[in-house]
């Protein structure tokens, strides 16, 4: 065979013949390990959304190729590596107030009976589920605060879990630049966020003693074990399924169930829908806003 020929025929072997040739052989391998580990759903589609978050990871680990990686993902003592992975090819996307209907939905039918039972002394409970580096939690108590200015003495919690640790670093750390901040308004900036500038003179925000006692961070993979019990008057859930197969999404919708308190709601993405068998748990109240069906919470 010609030099040309046999090279011709190798490179078909290749999904992406780079820095780093991905073959097929080993997308599927890298394709089955994010999906056992976090339910993320890749198909070949997506060769080239991989190739360019994990070519970073060879680089660091100062691999040759994607084979010596899957290697490396394959030993017993790979764990780490796998969350590496999987904090690599997931899609962090946040912003403060994104879609801002669900946090007025939020205020107007949800908080106010909230309030009463927060000055009985009894226990408020809201699941940011996916929240990446703290954005969404964040919002979630600055609505709370905007209605329960004093909800930082009281029975008042914000749970905030994801999956990747170094975006919930970022959310515990709660420092946002100007950009990121654009979204919150000038009151409630100045009011529970305190300004301070790094080293190189460029000014950022920290959200103050009061915001942040009302957050909790941890990690968590919503395919793995739920370690809390709830209940939860409000889940937010939002645009991290859509990158699961659609019976892992029904299977997480239909777990939130239970962690639901009677009439507690579920806020799901822009894009996304509830369907399946988790559907009939739930009542579409407003834009991608559900309420938990009586009969379910029984």
């Amino acid at each position: 065979m010609k030099p040309a020929l046999a090279n011709a025929g190798r490179r078909s072997q290749y999904l992406i013949d780079g820095e780093f040739p991905l073959s097929k052989e080993d997308f599927q391998q890298i394709a089955e390990i994010a999906y056992a580990d976090a339910g993320i759903d890749l198909n070949e589609a997506k060769a080239s959304l991989v190739y360019s978050r994990l070519t970073k990871r060879l680089r660091t680990l100062r691999l040759e190729s994607f084979h010596s990686y899957c290697a490396l993902l394959s030993k017993t003592d790979g764990e780490g590596e796998r969350q590496h992975m999987v904090a690599a090819l997931t899609t962090n996307v946040t912003r403060f107030f994104r879609e801002p209907h669900h946090f007025e939905h939020l205020k107007t039918h949800v908080l106010p009976s909230l309030i009463t039972t927060a000055r009985a002394g009894g226990a408020v409970r809201i699941w940011s589920a996916a929240c990446s580096s703290g954005e969404e939690p964040y919002s979630i108590a600055l609505a709370i605060l905007s209605v329960l200015p004093d909800a930082a003495a009281l029975n008042v919690k914000v749970l905030a879990t994801d999956i990747d640790p170094n975006v919930l670093q970022n959310g515990q750390a709660g420092v946002y630049g100007e950009a990121a901040m654009a979204p919150v308004p000038a009151d409630m900036r100045h009011r529970w966020f305190s300004p301070q500038t790094d080293g190189d003179g460029v000014k950022a925000w920290r959200a103050g003693t009061e915001l942040r006692k009302l957050v909790t961070f941890r990690n968590l993979n919503l395919i793995g074990h739920w370690p809390m019990r709830g209940p939860f008057q409000a889940i937010f859930c939002r645009n991290a399924l859509i990158y699961f197969k659609e019976e892992t999404q029904v299977e997480v919708w239909r777990r939130f169930v239970p962690l639901l308190a009677p009439g507690g709601r579920l806020y799901i993405g822009h894009s996304e829908r509830l369907f399946g068998d988790a559907a009939a748990f739930y009542v579409n109240e407003a834009i991608t806003t559900y309420r938990l069906r009586e009969a379910a919470a029984a």
